[in-house]
């Protein structure tokens, strides 16, 4: 198929603003100004197999932080398979149709680079995000990392992922920092990276001002007041959002989505970061963000390449971009390894990190890069039979007798249920079924049953029980089971 020249603009555009958008989330970290975010491929060993023989990390008693020692300061080294982005003009006769069926992953850098106090490198990492992309299903999965989980690092001692790119810049890693990353997410994760990208601030600032000069629009869900707002050196200043939906230039997107100063912190950053990059995607696949960048796009294109560093060709960039634009967004599933995803932990040092939990994660990547929405009652029913998993009914209601009318309920469907009681605490909440093995598809599959929504089925974080699953059942179910 040939391309028009207009869409490669439309792909190109599609591919900047994603990783615009993710150097706005590198822009998360109290202490930065200016930031590089990358994005690299990574694809996955096989869909059965990619949480196969996974390795547990674990914080021994002993273990500390590690110290990036033997780096010395200067300029930030480019990773030996880096090469410069080329400045080529676009060919519109060139066929950018991405042919490739296999499943195409990009990890996302943010790096702390402050321009403004000319601080040199190499750089810890801020941000991590995951871009997997299904070209046969046209879907697509971003999964946030937080900076503080700890995991392997390849030849270095166990540590937060945050130090693992300005390790491998510091260290002479073969592919620099960005190759260290992808390996410490691939021993985390299991997942294989096979390409990225690093941008600096410049491109977020430089792009949005170009696609939505006029702003984006943002539904504030709740009060964020933050007297300490880190401003371009390092200083501070009072940022506020009231809730509701509103209109946010460049510099308020900014504040937005970088402030610290909510309970859930950084988990909370990184859901209003994806919150800005879905806003975007739609703002620059909009026909007047297409149209404002068209005209622009040559001279745009020139400016931002001096603040890419990737192994990514132009080619492979315009393709990949195509392909997203092909990608309707209710296709695009957001995930973030939260509180309900790690266990917190303090090294002998006293430093706070995150600990992994591999089925809760497993269960929240499967839900990311590949939901199977589609599935029948049956073929649920039928992977379900296959996990074979222990289920446990609590009440978590004043309503007496409920676990016990929700067992029958299921015993006559053929569903074995092991224990039946009341959770310590009733909250009268809807139902919710918890899946704390990993045996994803028993819960879809009660769900499915039950009438229950499908993000009702969340990973066990409490402790509750050591069966495999646990339904908490809220009044919202008591009229189904009388049927």
């Amino acid at each position: 198929m040939r391309v028009p020249g207009w869409m490669f603009i439309a792909g190109l555009a599609a591919v900047i603003i994603i990783t615009g958008g993710l150097a706005l989330l590198a822009f998360s970290v109290a202490r930065q100004v200016a930031i590089d975010a990358g994005e690299a491929g990574i694809q996955f060993v096989s869909a059965d197999s990619l949480f196969r023989d996974i390795p547990t990390p674990t914080l021994p008693p002993t273990a500390a932080p590690p110290v990036i020692a033997h780096v010395t300061p200067g300029e930030t080294p480019a990773p030996a398979d880096a090469a410069p982005l080329p400045t080529a003009a676009l060919d519109p006769a060139a066929d950018y149709t991405w042919d490739d069926p296999r499943r195409f992953t990009v990890l996302l850098l943010g790096i702390d680079q402050r321009k403004a106090v000319e601080e040199d490198g190499p750089f810890r990492s801020d941000t991590l995000m995951v871009i997997s992309v299904d070209p046969v299903r046209k879907t697509a999965g971003v999964l946030s990392i937080p900076r503080d989980l700890w995991v392997k690092i390849p030849g270095f001692n166990p540590g937060r992922i945050n130090t693992a790119n300005a390790l491998g810049d510091g260290n002479a890693y073969p592919g620099g920092g960005p190759a260290l990353a992808a390996e410490a997410v691939r021993q985390t994760l299991g997942i294989t990276i096979d390409k990225y990208v690093r941008i600096n601030f410049d491109v977020f600032t430089t792009v949005v001002e170009t696609l939505a000069p006029d702003g984006v629009e943002i539904c504030v869900k709740e009060v964020i007041d933050d007297p300490y707002y880190p401003d371009a050196g390092y200083g501070f200043i009072h940022v506020h959002f009231d809730p509701g939906c509103q209109i946010l230039n460049t510099e308020q997107l900014l504040q937005y989505a970088r402030t610290r100063h909510t309970e859930g912190s950084d988990f909370d950053r990184a859901r209003r970061q994806q919150e800005v990059l879905k806003a975007m995607q739609q703002k620059v696949l909009s026909v007047g963000g297409i149209t404002n960048f068209i005209g622009q796009a040559p001279a745009l294109w020139e400016e931002l390449s001096g603040s890419f560093v990737t192994n990514l060709s132009l080619d492979e960039i315009i393709s990949l971009g195509t392909l997203v634009t092909e990608i309707p967004r209710e296709n695009i599933q957001f995930g973030v390894i939260d509180n309900l995803y790690v266990d917190l932990a303090t090294t002998n040092t006293g430093d706070q990190v995150l600990i992994p939990k591999t089925g809760a994660i497993r269960f929240l990547i499967q839900q990311v890069f590949n939901p199977q929405n589609d599935l029948s009652l049956s073929d649920l029913k039928t992977r379900a039979e296959a996990e074979k998993a222990s289920i446990v009914v609590f009440n978590n209601t004043d309503v007496a007798g409920l676990a016990g009318l929700t067992r029958d309920w299921l015993a006559g469907r053929g569903v074995s249920i092991e224990q039946i009681g009341n959770t310590p605490q009733p909250t009268n909440g809807d139902t919710i079924i918890q899946v704390y093995t990993g045996k994803i598809y028993t819960g879809k599959y009660l769900a499915a049953l039950m009438g229950i929504p499908a993000d009702r089925v969340q990973p066990g974080a409490d402790g509750l029980t050591n069966a495999d699953i646990a339904i908490l059942v809220g009044p919202d179910l008591q009229p189904k089971l009388s049927q």
